[in-house]
C-alpha cells in the first residue's frame, strides 16, 4: 500500500470513528436521557473524542507505525470505549474503526487478540441491548470482524511480499549494474595491461622499448586503482573526475594500444552526469570489444551533439562479425551491457557489422528533463 493510500484509509477510519461516536451519543440521549448514568456517558464520550483527537494532532497514529506513544494512545482509547460500551451498548459499533486501526498497525498476533476481545464485547453488548440472545446479533459481528481481519491481514502480507520482491529486484539490478561497471572499467584496463606486459616480455631484448611498455602498464594500473575506488564510492568513471565528457573520452582513447581518432561534432554543452557516465562506459566497452575481438588497425570515436540527443559512434576497420548470429550478443558482457546502459536512459544502441567489413556501434541518448 502506498503512503497516499495508507493516509486515505487512515482518514476514512478516523472520520468513521467520530461519526459513529456522534451517532451513538445521539441515540443514547434520545433513549436514555434521564438515566443516572447519562452524565457519565456524556463525560466519557467527550473524553474519548478528546483523546482520539489529541492522538491525531500529535500524529501518534501514523500509518503502519508502532511506537510507545501510539500503544499508550490505543490503550487509553480502547479502555474508554470499553467503559462506554458497558454503560451504553449502543457505542459498540465504534469498534469497527478501532479494530481496523489495530489490524493496520499492531503485529498480527496482538492485533487478532484485540479484534477477538473487541468482537466478544460487541456481541455481549448487542445482546444486552436486545434484552436477550439474538443469533443475528451474534453471527453478524463475528462475520464482520472475521472478514475484516482476514482482508487486512492478507493485504499486509501482500505488502510485505511486494516489498521483498522489489528488494530482490533492486538487488538483481544492482548486481547487473556492477557487472557492467566492472566489465567496462576494470576489465578493459586489465586487458590493456596484460597486452602491454606481453609486449614488454617480447621486447625484453630492447630495454628502452620494454621499459616504455612497462611504464604504460603502470599508468593503466594506476588508472584501474582509481576506477576501483570510484566503483566503491559512486560508480562514476574515474576519467570524469574533474574533466568534461570530451576530455574523458580522449583519456579513454589515449590508453588504447592502437591509435583511436576522437572527434566532436556540433556545439558542445553540459550534459547530465548520468549521460556522461553512460557515454564513457559505452566507449570503454566498445573499445574493449574492438581491441579483443576486431583485430582492428584503426578506431574512430565521434561524439555528436544534436538538438535533442547526443550520439556516440565507435567504428573500427577490424574483422567484423554477423550481428544476427546467435552468438553475437553472447560474447561476454560487452554488447548487452552497452545496450542496457543506453536503454536505461531511454536511448538506443545500434550495431552495424559484417564479416571482413569492420564494426560500427552507435549509442543515441535523448536529452530530456528525466536525465538531469
Amino acid at each position: 500500500m502506498t503512503d497516499r493510500d495508507a493516509r486515505w484509509l487512515a482518514a476514512t477510519m478516523h472520520t468513521a470513528f467520530f461519526l459513529l461516536l456522534v451517532a451513538s451519543i445521539v441515540r443514547f440521549l434520545d433513549h436514555h436521557h434521564g438515566e443516572p448514568a447519562a452524565p457519565w456517558v456524556i463525560a466519557l464520550t467527550g473524553c474519548l473524542a478528546a483523546v482520539y483527537a489529541v492522538g491525531l494532532v500529535l500524529r501518534v497514529t501514523g500509518p503502519e507505525q508502532v511506537t510507545v506513544p501510539y500503544l499508550a494512545w490505543l490503550t487509553v482509547v480502547t479502555v474508554l470505549w470499553v467503559v462506554l460500551v458497558l454503560l451504553a451498548p449502543s457505542f459498540a459499533w465504534c469498534a469497527v474503526p478501532l479494530f481496523v486501526t489495530g489490524l493496520r498497525t499492531l503485529p498480527t498476533g496482538p492485533a487478532l487478540v484485540l479484534v477477538t476481545l473487541v468482537t466478544a464485547l460487541v456481541v455481549l453488548s448487542q445482546n444486552r441491548l436486545a434484552s436477550g440472545f439474538d443469533p443475528n446479533l451474534t453471527i453478524v459481528p463475528v462475520a464482520v470482524a472475521a472478514v475484516t481481519a482476514a482482508v487486512i491481514t492478507y493485504l499486509r502480507r501482500q505488502a510485505v511480499r511486494l516489498r521483498e520482491t522489489e528488494r530482490r529486484a533492486g538487488m538483481l539490478d544492482e548486481r547487473q549494474r556492477l557487472s557492467r561497471e566492472i566489465h567496462d572499467a576494470l576489465a578493459q584496463g586489465l586487458s590493456s595491461q596484460a597486452m602491454l606486459l606481453q609486449a614488454a616480455d617480447r621486447a625484453w631484448a630492447d630495454p628502452d622499448l620494454a621499459r616504455e611498455h612497462l611504464h604504460a602498464a603502470q599508468q593503466i594500473g594506476t588508472r584501474n586503482l582509481a576506477e576501483a575506488r570510484g566503483l566503491v564510492q559512486d560508480l562514476a568513471p574515474a576519467d570524469l573526475d574533474g574533466h568534461s565528457v570530451e576530455e574523458a573520452l580522449r583519456n579513454v582513447a589515449e590508453r588504447e594500444p592502437r591509435p583511436v581518432r576522437v572527434q566532436v561534432d556540433g556545439p558542445a554543452r553540459p550534459l547530465p552526469s548520468r549521460v556522461q557516465s553512460t557515454l564513457v562506459r559505452i566507449a570503454q566497452g566498445a573499445l574493449a570489444n574492438a581491441r579483443e575481438h576486431a583485430d582492428a588497425s584503426g578506431v574512430a570515436l565521434t561524439l555528436t551533439y544534436l538538438d535533442d540527443e547526443v550520439v556516440l559512434d565507435i567504428t573500427d576497420d577490424g574483422r567484423g562479425f554477423d550481428p544476427a548470429a546467435p552468438s553475437a550478443e553472447g560474447r561476454g558482457h560487452g554488447l548487452p551491457a552497452m545496450r542496457a546502459r543506453a536503454t536505461q536512459l531511454g536511448g538506443r544502441l545500434t550495431v552495424e557489422s559484417a564479416p571482413g567489413q569492420g564494426t560500427a556501434v552507435s549509442a543515441a541518448i535523448p536529452l530530456g528533463p528525466s536525465h538531469v
